[in-house]
């Protein structure tokens, strides 16, 4: 069977529905217009959307972690999360947050966490929708819930959950924090928010206002996708206000990408090239400021 073809419109329309205000009917609608039929429509759905059961690059088994489901003390009740220490560390080691995108804390970023622990953190995947109950397996279901998820109280429980690993017997005290999408958006608040956080990686996620870039303390790692035009709408103020209040960032820009490159579950998205440049700086930048 010849592979269906992606266009730009498609992804573009994709983004709409996760994103912005299509439902799941407009959008298949919408794709089976670009695509030329309904059937062609349904064989391009799942290569859009992220695909859960593709292979973890580290598999939960990984004899050189130990991972747990964990609860812990949130801003205002209690918070779910995933933590993944490396075994035989000599000494602490710094502790990572790992923000997901606005599914949940699903299996691609508990994959992310252990890629992130193998890189010599301890890693914290929390989830934000504890409060609601915690990530269902339904992702539209998710996506529905954070339209609804009060985000000062989503800052609170960052800044806990900073706190919390901080605190951790196996972290140095030094915490930083990496998110992609709802989660690049979350670093970006959680930034603003805490005077403790030590380093902010930040996946195509919302800028801040400009006026509230003053409070940020961290030094910044910003990653962007070159063809993502509605989260790119906001660097040129957000760079402006950063460098204004002289702070410490680092902004990339990767062409010829789209929103979610480095999602590998996600076939009509993930750019490997990309990815892996990005996480190479990442893991450079978390070390050089956290070590």
């Amino acid at each position: 069977m010849t592979k269906p073809t992606i266009t730009q419109a498609m992804i573009d329309a994709y983004d709409e529905y996760t994103h912005l205000t299509l439902d799941r009917r407009r959008f298949m609608e919408k794709l089976s217009l670009l695509a030329g039929s309904g059937a062609a429509a349904a064989a391009i759905a799942p290569l859009l959307s992220a695909n859960q059961a593709r292979a973890a690059i580290v598999e939960d088994s990984d004899e050189r972690l130990t991972s747990d489901e964990i609860t812990y003390p949130g801003a205002g009740g209690q918070m779910k999360g995933y933590l993944v220490v490396p075994k035989d560390a000599a000494g602490k080691l710094p502790g990572v947050i790992v923000i997901h995108e606005n599914r949940g804390l699903n299996p691609h970023i508990r994959d992310v966490a252990r890629r992130m622990a193998l890189e010599g953190f301890v890693a914290l995947a929390p989830d934000f929708l504890s409060p609601q109950g915690g990530t269902p397996e339904n992702e539209d279901k998710a996506r529905e819930m954070f339209s609804t998820l009060d985000m000062g109280a989503a800052v609170a429980n960052g800044e806990a959950t900073r706190a919390f690993l901080a605190a951790h017997e196996e972290v140095n005290g030094k915490v930083g924090a990496i998110g992609f999408c709802w989660g690049g958006g979350m670093v970006n608040r959680m930034a603003v928010a805490s005077s403790e956080l030590g380093a902010g990686v930040a996946y195509y996620g919302s800028q801040p206002p400009a006026k509230d870039v003053p409070n940020i303390k961290a030094p910044l790692m910003l990653h962007y996708a070159g063809l993502d035009e509605r989260i790119n709408a906001g660097i040129d103020a957000y760079k402006a206000a950063l460098e204004k209040n002289s702070k410490s960032f680092e902004i990339h820009v990767y062409d010829g990408v789209n929103h979610a490159f480095n999602n590998d579950t996600s076939a009509a998205r993930y750019d490997k090239a990309a990815a892996d440049l990005a996480w190479s700086r990442t893991v450079a930048f978390l070390k050089a400021s956290l070590l």
